[in-house]
Order: C-alpha cells, then sequence, then structure tokens
C-alpha cells in the first residue's frame, strides 16, 4: 500500500496535524462571519449617525397600528 507520507510523520502525529488544521479552518470561518456581521452592524450605525438630528424625532413611517392592542375604557379601576 501507498502512503503519501511526505512530512516524515507518524500516523497520530498526522491525525493531530489534520485535526488541528480542520479545527483553525473552522476557526477562521467563525472570524470571518463574526467580523463580517460586526462590520454590516457598523455601517449601519455609521449611516445612522450621518442623519440629521431631526430625524430621530419623527414617528415611524411604518404602519404598525395592526399590531397595537386597544382596550376599551370601563371606568373599572
Amino acid at each position: 500500500m501507498n502512503d503519501h507520507n511526505i512530512t516524515g510523520l507518524g500516523h497520530k502525529s498526522q491525525l493531530f496535524a489534520g485535526v488541528t488544521w480542520l479545527m483553525l479552518k473552522g476557526a477562521g470561518y467563525a472570524a470571518i462571519t463574526i467580523i463580517g456581521v460586526w462590520l454590516i452592524i457598523a455601517v449601519i450605525a455609521g449611516i445612522g449617525r450621518l442623519l440629521p438630528a431631526e430625524s430621530r424625532d419623527t414617528p415611524d413611517p411604518t404602519p404598525t397600528s395592526f399590531l397595537m392592542i386597544t382596550t376599551p375604557d370601563t371606568g373599572i379601576a
């Protein structure tokens, strides 16, 4: 059987190196994902800071009145 062992490592060392490489690769993917989400949030926050102060005082333009539950005034305290 041809065992393409070009590094000269033993079987156990090869297994350890392979597992370590996969763990580092996964950590890199997670870091890229987290940094990407953080950058998106930072860009949105930066755009929000560029808006004039009056825009923060205006009411929400989306129609959300259907989400509010109104109860009739029964006069009972």
